[in-house]
């Protein structure tokens, strides 16, 4: 049931969760939002760096996710840091659940992204890295970026 693709404007990215943890799966979320918060995200004004995720009695909601209060929005807007519902189908819920019993299982925002009109939120299935696992990913990087470099050198030098 995972969801891979995303078509729409990409309001933010969590980079680090990529790095600090192997994404096991995928699932794309709704959230529940008010409506300045909505034109908040129009202009891009979201961080999702030190958020997480959590079920509780059989509903998703989603910690720490930063939405800047609309300057137009006075006295609608709503606390930048409140805690909001992920909307997702039973069955989905259910499965993570199962997979949260796991040791080492965490659930972790990837993305939030317009899907039409609708402000959608990739979450991911993670399992924690450890330091010699970020060491190789690190590795691994400098080996590609030296590799790339070589052949830009070796082709249009």
């Amino acid at each position: 049931m995972a969801k891979k693709k995303t078509d729409g404007k990409l309001i933010a990215n969590n980079k680090k969760a990529y790095h600090d943890y192997f994404i096991l799966d995928t699932y794309e979320a709704g959230i529940s939002l008010a409506g300045t918060e909505v034109k908040s995200l129009r202009m891009g004004k979201c961080s999702i760096k030190e958020s997480f995720i959590r079920i509780e009695n059989g509903e998703v909601w989603i910690y720490g996710m930063h939405i800047s209060p609309y300057e137009k929005g006075n006295i609608f807007n709503k606390d930048p840091l409140r805690v909001r519902k992920l909307l997702l189908h039973k069955s989905e819920i259910n499965k993570m659940t199962g997979k949260m019993k796991e040791k080492g299982i965490a659930i972790v925002p990837l993305k939030v992204y317009f899907k039409g009109s609708l402000v959608k939120v990739e979450i991911g299935l993670a399992r924690g890295k450890k330091l010699y696992d970020k060491r190789q990913d690190i590795a691994k990087k400098d080996q590609k970026r030296e590799a790339e470099r070589e052949f830009k050198v070796r082709n249009f030098g």
